[in-house]
């Protein structure tokens, strides 16, 4: 089976901030903007949400739920992978805080595993992980190591005991702003240090991901120089790749150029870029191969383009989807 191909929704609500210029854009502007995008009669199969205010109230009734999933289903979408509100100022909490915290973070992907299987029994989502971070910072997680590395895989076994309650799978994301997971080796020892690998894995974004080799948060662990050949850059990514690929069960086509960029608790992580910015780093098709390799048999039934912290303007401007459009669809034809 073709993998799906989807559109990511948070990139209306992440960084956007009401009464500024870039203020979050609705759910439906969103829908409409995906449904729009076409490459030769080729469009989005579907979308992945975020489970927080506006979009989507993730302590939203169950008619409530079935009322976004029609809309979204008119649309002619399915729903793929969800985004827990983990984060301290929604309903979680870092998952190597207080207890409290803890409790918070665990609670937040309870009510996420909870939508999942009411849009699961409605039939508008018939696949795709719950994604999931630490919600802490690499300069706390870095005040005691060792203990922080065992609450946050407590944290991450409970998490995934509630979730597959619900027939869910978590997945970990790899992003430089998450302590824990702020480097491609801390990312392993958390996965392996949870041990749960048929439920909790890990999501590989490549724009993320891209600063894991460049060891930005993390300098002890660079795979890379700044200064790298082609051929230097190629064996980190498979270094990279062979470490990680086992756990990915989620992905994310995406385009870096070389910079970080953040918000707000997203600070100082990758920059996502257009598609088909002539400054990005990454050959998209050759690098997604080399995370989609085997994909099917770690169940991965489709492939979403994150554009996180773009610009409204630039969300707002119909090529910017065709462009994304197009370069997942190369990924698809590759990877089969």
């Amino acid at each position: 089976m073709a993998l799906k191909l989807h559109n990511a929704m948070w990139p209306g609500l992440v960084g956007k901030e009401e009464g500024t210029d870039h203020p979050p854009i609705s759910l439906e502007r969103m829908l409409e903007l995906t449904k729009n995008a076409d490459v030769d009669g080729q469009k989005f199969d579907g979308v992945d949400l975020f489970l927080f205010h506006p979009h989507t109230d993730p302590e939203a009734s169950i008619d409530d739920i079935r009322h976004m999933a029609d809309k979204i289903a008119d649309s002619g979408f399915k729903i793929g992978s969800l985004v827990a509100p983990v984060w301290p100022g929604t309903v979680g909490g870092c998952a190597f805080g207080s207890q409290d915290d803890r409790d918070n973070f665990v609670h937040a992907v309870a009510l996420s595993a909870k939508i999942g299987q009411v849009l699961k029994e409605h039939g508008a989502r018939d696949y795709g992980v719950i994604r999931i971070d630490s919600a802490g910072s690499p300069e706390d997680f870095e005040k005691d190591e060792l203990a922080n590395t065992k609450l946050l895989a407590e944290t991450f076994q409970r998490a995934g005991a509630v979730a597959a309650e619900h027939g869910e799978r978590l997945a970990a994301e790899g992003e430089i702003c998450w302590g824990g997971m702020h480097s491609w080796k801390h990312m392993l020892n958390t996965l392996e240090e949870t041990g749960m690998p048929s439920t909790i894995g890990f999501q590989a974004d490549l724009a993320h991901t891209y600063l894991y080799l460049l060891g930005y948060n993390s300098p002890e662990n660079a795979l890379l120089k700044p200064s790298y050949s082609e051929d230097e850059f190629w064996a980190a990514y498979k270094t990279m790749t062979d470490a990680l690929r086992p756990w990915t069960t989620d992905f994310h086509v995406a385009q870096n150029d070389g910079s970080v960029h953040g918000s707000g608790s997203h600070d100082k992580t990758g920059r996502h870029c257009l598609a088909d910015d002539p400054n990005g780093k990454l050959d998209i098709t050759r690098c997604s191969e080399m995370w989609l390799k085997d994909y099917d048999q770690r169940g991965i039934q489709h492939i979403c383009w994150d554009g996180c912290m773009f610009d409204n303007s630039v969300l707002e401007t119909p090529k910017t989807w065709d462009a994304i459009l197009d370069a997942s669809i190369k990924v698809r034809n590759a990877v089969g």
